[in-house]
């Protein structure tokens, strides 16, 4: 009996003393919901033209959307994101983050300055963050994410089996796919694809890598916004832009660039290149995953050189550029969700997903990133020390962009214009620009 008696006596013990704190319990609780921000209702556009990162993008925007508190981003991709981003500038249907980025809407005042964002720059390499930098007001409108190198792509084992190797001049260029031709007659030496992005990006590396080149990136820079004639030359019959025409057809009429030039596209280039059909092509880094997930038994053949002299007084150049930007449209009525969706895809976990996927280095000081087979990156890494460094050319006049200038080119190729008819006709897309 006294052993029930004290049971019991323990057990109102007990009921009493839970009573007694569930009020501050639920105070607390309550407390709690009451200091967590509420639910958002915000529906937040995303505009790509970058293809390679569609994927992992969807995935990253999924966990974001996940957890964001009603943030939703969606994501729309374009293929000719540089002229339809025009046309949601022009009807008012903008984005509210973007990775299309031209002088024109920097000098229309479309994009929000990021110059306060320090939980951004003080990760990013200085080097990027001067990329990034508006040479006319010194703001900062886009943030990029990595960094990448243009150059040519080359067949290590054919260079070495035919004892050539990546030339600095553009005769000797032309003799070395003079060389594969003769020993390989079912290999393209140089594989070009018709897409007008990449057309466009062989003027920003040739005629207009030359001035860059020549002059250095700020005055360079400066001669693109003014429009310095005197400096640029576009018309000219023996300029830089008349001599890249010219260049370009001698090869296309020796056979020693690919045929279907006009209507290959980037996938056509990779099988060519990952199969052994084209020795080398122009690219860029982002391409890189790209091979790879092809033929993962090509990475220790894919060889990297610069870009040889095309003119008599030039120098062989790589590009070594900011990439991937991301910007926020200056009216967007989602700023802040706009910021905290761009900090959870800079995560530094994030990025290096990002890196991985891009086949480029983190433009991120805390990123660590296995972006390329180590001989990739040492090939890579020889090149830049042994060239120029040049940029992109961002300082392109408001109504001609690099597009507009590739599809310049596609008419070159399909006898449209002459070497000197296609320069006068470049001069003329360039100022109308303006």
């Amino acid at each position: 009996m006294k052993k029930w008696i004290a049971m019991l006596l323990l057990s109102l013990m007990l009921v009493s003393t839970l009573a007694g704190c569930t009020p501050a319990a639920t105070e607390a609780a309550e407390q709690a919901a009451a200091t967590k921000a509420p639910a958002q209702d915000v529906n937040l556009s995303f505009f790509t033209g970058k293809v390679e990162t569609i994927d992992l993008l969807d995935e990253i925007i999924a966990a974001y959307n996940a957890q964001s508190n009603g943030i939703t981003v969606e994501q729309e991709y374009q293929a000719d994101a540089s002229n339809i981003i025009k046309i949601k500038f022009a009807s008012d249907a903008v984005p509210d983050v973007m990775t299309t980025y031209e002088q024109e809407f920097v000098d229309q005042g479309k994009y929000l300055a990021l110059n306060d964002l320090s939980q951004w720059w003080d990760r990013l390499i200085p080097s990027m963050k001067e990329s990034c930098t508006d040479l006319t007001s010194g703001n900062q409108y886009r943030v990029c994410t990595n960094m990448t190198m243009a150059g040519f792509f080359y067949n290590k084992q054919m260079f070495a089996d035919l004892g050539i190797t990546p030339a600095t001049t553009w005769e000797g260029f032309v003799a070395n796919l003079e060389t594969i031709k003769a020993a390989y007659p079912d290999v393209d030496p140089w594989f070009i694809f018709g897409e007008a992005w990449h057309l466009g990006h062989l003027i920003e590396f040739f005629p207009q890598g030359y001035i860059k080149a020549k002059y250095g990136a700020t005055a360079a820079k400066q001669a693109f916004l003014s429009n310095d004639s005197s400096i640029l030359q576009w018309g000219s019959p023996d300029g830089a832009m008349a001599t890249f025409a010219k260049n370009l057809v001698e090869l296309q009429q020796k056979g020693l660039i690919n045929a279907d030039v006009l209507t290959a596209t980037s996938d056509n280039c990779v099988d060519a290149f990952v199969t052994g059909k084209a020795a080398m092509f122009s690219n860029g880094m982002w391409c890189l995953s790209g091979i790879l997930e092809k033929n993962p038994d090509m990475a220790d053949n894919i060889g990297f050189a610069p870009y040889p002299a095309m003119m008599a007084d030039g120098v062989p150049v790589v590009l070594v550029a900011e990439d991937s930007g991301y910007s926020i449209y200056v009216d967007s009525p989602n700023k802040d969700a706009a910021v905290d969706f761009l900090t959870y895809l800079f995560s530094a976990e994030n990025m290096k997903k990002y890196s991985e996927a891009l086949g480029s280095p983190s433009a991120f000081t805390d990123v660590t990133a296995d972006w390329a087979p180590a001989s990739v990156v040492t090939g890579v890494s020889d090149a830049v020390k042994s060239a120029t460094n040049i940029g992109f050319t961002n300082e392109k006049p408001a109504g001609f962009s690099g597009d507009d200038a590739g599809r310049l080119v596609q008419d070159l190729l399909a006898g449209t214009y002459t070497p000197e008819e296609f320069a006068l006709a470049y001069q003329a897309a360039w100022n109308a620009g303006f």
